[in-house]
């Protein structure tokens, strides 16, 4: 039955650009998750092999995250309160920040609600106006954002192109301002690894303020997971590093890593933590236990890689185009299977669901037109069975809708 909201006109627009996705093919709706985040669950009543999620280590559903979890509610309830700078800042939530900053050998952290916060807040806090930030033209949406707010002069430099970097540094070194250069330390789309040494070595040359989005790169990269920052051993030229909670760790938040007198500064200015509630303590538990984790199974992140080399390989002997020929090569866990047409893409994505695999199709406007993908993401809790048979599966489609050959 239509209700009389719905027939009123002033989200017409909205509307009429719902109609313009469907005619393209890539509308889509929510898939809901049934039971656990696993290698193999049930969406929408269907069990499938899960190569959407971003649980790198298989830490969703770690028996020791549920047991801190349960413990953390038990001692100090299910919600903090308040904002963490009026009454909503609990022991719990220091150690975590200090948990963080000691595995990732700096001075100090500060939590954000999610990964998009981090980057969004601390960009648009630390730079003015008068200021410059130079960004890889392939970041992440929520260093875009944030450079935004922060109103300063973006450049963009071609994609993990050094020279162009430089270029645009020599272009503004004299010019009035501070300048930031931005790049993730894993690009989420492609699953590249960012140049984050060569960039931090043209910020000690310019003077220049270097920021590392290492999202993709936590749990993933260096030493137990410390991310592409220690992979490169350029901790000490890094002036901001954020991470996220959300993926590898397997629960829910972000951070920012650096100096004393950042994080200091961060929780005066940053808005998204000056204005919202912070973590229930269940979560911070969590958290604390994930990283005790990375430290004592680094066997976790061993099976990630191994398992993302063999299913690389599979499909790129089967003849998938799994990036490097018009887009970036893939060099972790992120595997995309290149496509290119929206519709055909997500078309693919639902006869891999009926199939019995789930494998998210990524269109425009995420990914640019005409570089429309299946995205896949490999864990270290992916049996080589299982593997083996989403393989036989992207085969079988694959040959049934015409993207492979017989």
């Amino acid at each position: 039955m239509t209700t009389a909201a719905a027939k009123r006109p002033q989200l017409a627009h909205l509307t009429a650009q719902l109609d313009d996705l469907r005619e393209r093919g890539t509308f889509f709706k929510l898939r809901v998750l049934d039971d656990q985040q696993a290698p193999v669950c049930t969406y929408d009543g269907k069990r499938v092999i899960n190569l959407a999620s971003n649980n790198y280590l298989g830490l969703c559903n770690h028996p020791k995250l549920e047991e801190a979890a349960i413990a953390a509610t038990k001692k100090y309830g299910v919600g903090s309160g308040a904002v963490r700078t009026i009454a909503g800042t609990m022991h719990i939530h220091m150690e975590l920040e200090e948990k963080i900053a000691a595995f990732k050998g700096v001075e100090a952290c500060v939590v954000f609600q999610s990964g998009f916060a981090a980057n969004a807040g601390t960009v648009s806090s630390i730079l003015g106006k008068e200021d410059f930030i130079l960004s890889d033209e392939l970041n992440h949406a929520s260093i875009i954002d944030g450079a935004r707010l922060s109103k300063a002069k973006i450049k963009v430099f071609r994609h993990k192109d050094i020279a162009h970097a430089e270029q645009l540094l020599q272009e503004v070194q004299n010019e009035p301002g501070r300048k930031l250069l931005i790049t993730d330390g894993v690009f989420s789309m492609d699953g590249d690894i960012g140049p984050v040494d060569k960039l931090a070595d043209l910020c000690e040359k310019y003077g220049a303020i270097m920021m590392v989005d290492d999202a993709h790169a936590s749990g993933v990269l260096g030493r137990n997971g410390r991310g592409s920052v220690d992979h490169f051993h350029a901790t000490d030229k890094v002036d901001v590093q954020v991470g996220t909670l959300s993926k590898a760790i397997g629960a829910l938040g972000g951070y920012v890593c650096g100096s004393r007198d950042l994080i200091d500064y961060l929780y005066h200015r940053a808005r998204p933590f000056l204005f919202s509630t912070s973590h229930p303590p269940s979560v911070a538990a969590t958290c604390i236990a994930a990283f005790d984790i990375l430290e004592n199974e680094p066997d976790r992140i061993q099976r990630l890689w191994d398992n993302t080399a063999y299913f690389k390989q599979q499909l790129t002997d089967a003849g998938f185009d799994v990036g490097g020929n018009t887009t970036p090569k893939s060099e972790t866990p992120i595997t995309p299977i290149i496509i290119g047409d929206g519709r055909r893409t997500m078309d693919f994505s639902r006869a891999l669901f009926d199939a019995g695999v789930m494998a998210t199709g990524i269109a425009f406007p995420t990914v640019p037109e005409g570089k429309a993908r299946i995205r896949t993401i490999m864990t270290s809790e992916h049996t080589r069975e299982q593997i083996d048979q989403a393989l036989e599966t992207f085969r079988s489609v694959a040959r049934k809708t015409g993207l492979l050959q017989s």
